[in-house]
């Protein structure tokens, strides 16, 4: 629903990434005079935001500089990117002043022309997104995708040109949340907590607290019955979903048995046997569950629901399945960029598969806690290939992800995880020439590296595609990397 903002107001973008040059974008569009700033001295907008917008000035460099800190102090609204912490103390200072910090999905949500369908989580936000979207599509609907996936969330707004959408779906992160004062979706769902970001955040509950504002405003609340933290208190009126591995429960998807196979189920109702979805791995079983609670909550038919899960099959970069080479799958998992993720693909393959696994792991992980990843490796995988320069403790300077995977090292050494199965990889095309080393018939060697790629690539897409890569020349030629790496 539309809502008038005042035109007085003095508005501050803070942040020229992909989000703050949509927010310029909508505002120019409701006729809102605004500012930009950005701490990057060449932010990676500013051509385009230039191009677009000639006569306003961007203020880049520092925010504690004499101009930004002026153009802050003197705000009444601050539009701050999802990058840039509310902590940062020149935001906070402009705060004190009495200014406002919102964020784009706060601004979608006070114009959205349809119902929203929302999902975060720290696993899988992206793969149930896309599904629940194509579910939609495949019922019919016309829909609108995206968020923190793909297209910003503004970008999807309808103009008088555009016909409105059914609904739109959106993936959120919890720095979009922070900014988000009420959503107001019709579905949402925390699909799973685990450490992420602990960088950024104090700790474990501030981030979950930032996961749940995702239900503020709410109709209908879809929580993971094998997580207790995705299940929160609800106003009155509020309906609650579930969706989880076991027997459902009322307004529960979840998993029974029929004719001696699990079946997906809608409480004691089976839907389709597992058997017959594309996705593989018990994570996308949960990733599937998730979506058809998701879809059921917001009024779809279960047939054209069922029909997309046996075409899906996921994402790039998600547990997407490269080559086989002599009999070795290799996965690219490039996706999990923490703990959580990588968990989850170990044991959703792990389960599958074990312990045939040769997991590919290593980055910068962001203050993460690494003993459950390693529990799991301890139950499946047969090899462990360390991606990335490894802490020395005599070393004064070391980069984020050399002490990252020091700690990584010293977690598998507490738990006694055979030295002998561990190697260190200097580039990832060394990792992928160990890996196949290493594998025997019927192996898995999986890149699932439980850490950002900072240091090394872009973004996790372009690290997929290294390995995909190194992969597909392995295939060309198994002597194209030799190197046996070096031995812990």
């Amino acid at each position: 629903m539309s809502v008038v903002i005042a035109s007085t107001t003095k508005r501050v973008i803070v942040g020229l990434g992909v989000t703050g040059l949509s927010v310029a974008r909508f505002l120019k569009r409701e006729g809102k005079p605004f500012s930009v700033l950005d701490t990057r001295t060449e932010p990676p907008e500013l051509a385009a935001f230039q191009n677009e917008f000639p006569t306003v000035e961007v203020l880049t460099g520092p925010l504690s500089q004499t101009s930004s800190m002026a153009a802050l102090l003197s705000a009444d609204e601050l539009i701050v990117s999802p990058g840039i912490a509310l902590a940062t103390p020149e935001i906070q200072q402009a705060l004190n002043q009495g200014a406002q910090a919102i964020g784009d999905i706060e601004l979608f949500a006070r114009y959205a022309d349809a119902p929203i369908i929302a999902i975060t989580g720290s696993n899988g936000k992206s793969t149930v997104t896309t599904l629940v979207g194509e579910m939609a599509k495949n019922a019919g609907l016309h829909v609108a995708v995206g968020g923190n996936i793909g297209v910003p969330a503004l970008n999807l707004l309808a103009d008088a040109n555009t016909e409105s959408p059914d609904f739109y779906v959106l993936e959120l992160s919890s720095f979009q949340l922070e900014t988000t004062e009420k959503l107001g979706a019709k579905v949402v769902t925390v699909l799973n907590i685990s450490a992420d970001h602990m960088d950024r955040y104090s700790g474990l509950p501030a981030y979950h607290a930032a996961k749940m504002r995702i239900c503020f405003g709410a109709e209908r609340v879809i929580a993971n019955r094998d997580d207790p933290l995705t299940n929160p208190p609800l106003a009155e009126g509020v309906a609650r979903y579930s969706f989880g591995l076991g027997i459902p429960d009322r307004h529960g998807v979840g998993l029974i048995e029929q004719n001696g196979e699990p079946y997906l189920a809608f409480e004691f109702t089976p839907l389709m046997p597992v058997s017959e979805m594309a996705m593989v791995g018990q994570h996308n079983v949960a990733n599937a569950l998730a979506a058809l609670a998701l879809g059921h909550a917001a009024g779809l038919d279960w047939p054209p629901m069922l029909e997309t899960l046996k075409t899906f099959t996921g994402l790039r970069h998600r547990c997407e399945t490269v080559a086989r080479v002599n009999n070795t799958t290799f996965i690219n998992d490039s996706k999990a960029t923490n703990v959580g993720a990588a968990l989850a693909a170990v044991n959703g393959l792990g389960n599958l598969q074990q312990p045939n696994l040769v997991v590919l792991v290593g980055g910068e992980g962001k203050g993460a806690d690494f003993l459950p990843l390693v529990k799991a490796l301890q139950c499946f995988a047969k090899f462990i290939v360390v991606i990335g320069g490894v802490a020395q403790p005599s070393q004064a300077a070391l980069t984020p992800a050399e002490k990252s995977n020091g700690v990584l090292l010293q977690t598998l050494q507490k738990v006694a995880y055979p030295e002998s199965q561990i190697a260190i990889a200097h580039s990832l095309e060394q990792a992928v020439c160990i890996g196949s080393e290493q594998a025997q018939d019927g192996d898995i060697v999986l890149l699932s590296p439980a850490a950002a790629s900072f240091g090394w690539f872009e973004n996790f897409m372009i690290r997929g595609d290294a390995f995909v890569d190194a992969v597909n020349a392995l295939v060309k030629n198994n002597d194209s990397f030799s190197s046996p790496g070096e031995e812990i």
